[in-house]
C-alpha cells in the first residue's frame, strides 16, 4: 500500500471521527441546559489527552524532539488548533449547523494554501479544481443561509477553518521532521485542556449525567479525528489528500439520517455525488503543476 493510499484512508477515518465529534457536541444540548463552548472544549480535549497519553506510553520509542523548531511547531499547532476548536464549537451553538460546517470546511483550502506558501509543496491544477468542486458539493449538502444575523458566530466559524488550516500545516511539517504522532496529539490536547480551564472555572455550566456521557463520546471521536489527520499528513502532502476531508460532510449527513431521521433531499444527493466525483478525479495521475 502506497503512502498516498495510507494518507487517504487516514484522512477519511479522521473525517468520520470529526463528524462524530460534531454530532456529539450538538447532541449535548439536547440532554439538558446549554453548555458553553469552552466547557465542551475542556471535556473534548481531556478525554483526548487520556487516550493520547495511553497510546504514547505504549510506543516502542518515546523520544522527545531535540530541535527547537519542532517544539515551536508543536506550540503553533496547539495554539492554532485550540483557537479553531473554540471558534467551531461557538459557531455550532449559535448559528445554523450548515453554516458552521460550511465555514469550517474551508480548512482544506487553507491547509493547501499554507503548505504551498510555507513548505513549498506544489499543487496541480486538477487538485485545485477538485478542492473547489468538493467545496461546491459541500455547499449543496449544507445549504447555508448566511442571513447575516449572527456576524460574530460566522466570523468564529471561519476562524475555526483558518485555525485548522494553520494547525494541519504544522502537523505536515512535524511529520516531515518525524515527530511522534502520539506526541503531537498529546501536546495539542493537553494545551487545549489547560487553555479551556480558566474559562470553565470562571463560568461553569451544570451538566447532567447524559451530557457528561455525550461529551465523553465527543472526546473519543475527537481522538480518532486527531490521530487520523496527524497520520494522514505524515504519509502524504495535503494537496494530494485534502479533498478526501470532504467525506466529513457525507458522514455528518449519515448521522443525521440514522439518528435524527433527516432524509437527504435532491440537492444533498447531488452534493454527495459531486464530492465523490471530486475525490475520484483527484485520485488520477496529475502531471501539470501550478
Amino acid at each position: 500500500m502506497s503512502n498516498r493510499t495510507k494518507g487517504i484512508l487516514c484522512i477519511v477515518a479522521s473525517a468520520f471521527g470529526f463528524a462524530a465529534m460534531a454530532f456529539f457536541v450538538r447532541l449535548c444540548d439536547d440532554f439538558g441546559a446549554p453548555v458553553n463552548c469552552f466547557q465542551k472544549s475542556l471535556f473534548r480535549n481531556l478525554i483526548a489527552v487520556l487516550i493520547a497519553a495511553a497510546v504514547f506510553a505504549r510506543e516502542p520509542r518515546r523520544d522527545l524532539p531535540k530541535e527547537p523548531k519542532a517544539w515551536l511547531l508543536l506550540l503553533g499547532r496547539s495554539v492554532a488548533g485550540c483557537l479553531g476548536i473554540f471558534g467551531n464549537f461557538y459557531a455550532l451553538s449559535h448559528i445554523n449547523i450548515g453554516e458552521a460546517m460550511t465555514l469550517n470546511k474551508t480548512a482544506p483550502f487553507f491547509t493547501v494554501l499554507f503548505t504551498g506558501l510555507f513548505l513549498r509543496e506544489r499543487i496541480t491544477r486538477r487538485q485545485l479544481a477538485c478542492l473547489v468542486v468538493a467545496f461546491a458539493g459541500a455547499l449543496l449538502v449544507m445549504k447555508p443561509g448566511f442571513q447575516g444575523e449572527a456576524t460574530f458566530a460566522t466570523v468564529c466559524a471561519l476562524g475555526g477553518g483558518l485555525g485548522a488550516g494553520v494547525a494541519y500545516t504544522c502537523v505536515r511539517e512535524l511529520g516531515l521532521l518525524r515527530v511522534n504522532g502520539a506526541l503531537i496529539v498529546l501536546f495539542f490536547s493537553a494545551f487545549s485542556t489547560f487553555a479551556s480551564l480558566p474559562f470553565f472555572a470562571a463560568a461553569p455550566d451544570p451538566m447532567t449525567g447524559a451530557q457528561l456521557l455525550v461529551m465523553i463520546g465527543a472526546g473519543c471521536a475527537a481522538a480518532v479525528g486527531q490521530f487520523g489527520v496527524t497520520a494522514a499528513y505524515r504519509f502524504a502532502p495535503p494537496h494530494e489528500i485534502a479533498v478526501f476531508d470532504y467525506t466529513n460532510v457525507i458522514f455528518t449527513a449519515l448521522f443525521g439520517f440514522f439518528f435524527f431521521a433527516q432524509v437527504p433531499d435532491l440537492l444533498s444527493v447531488a452534493g454527495f455525488s459531486v464530492i465523490v466525483l471530486a475525490a475520484v478525479l483527484s485520485s488520477r495521475p496529475q502531471p501539470d503543476k501550478i
